[in-house]
């Protein structure tokens, strides 16, 4: 579960570290309309957002207080799934244990 957990940790922070290098590139203008003028790019943005979607509802479905879900979920299409990989290497344990009883 440790190891998961650090390989997870792993991941978040190379996409950070990905998103932060693009962001510093200053073409996100220029990124953002070849990705909605192109056929893989419409493709990709909406794997992305149905990615986000798709972990919105497995947030709300597992965690307990629905405060607390609404506000893991809302910052998603934000934060991206850095965000979600926080959530899910906090909730880890309990995820695989509510898992492990079905």
């Amino acid at each position: 579960m440790i190891f998961l957990r650090i390989v997870l940790g792993g991941i978040a922070l190379v996409l950070a570290w990905l998103i932060w290098l693009a962001l510093y590139d200053g073409s996100f203008a220029e990124a953002g309309n070849w990705l909605t003028t192109h056929p893989w790019g419409v493709v990709s943005l909406v794997d992305l957002y149905a990615g986000f979607l798709l972990a919105a509802l497995f947030i709300w479905w597992f965690e307990p207080n629905k405060i607390a879900a609404f506000l893991w979920i809302v910052p998603i299409p934000v934060l991206g799934n850095v965000w979600t990989l926080l959530w899910v290497i906090w909730r880890l344990p309990e995820l695989r244990n509510r898992l492990h009883r079905n």
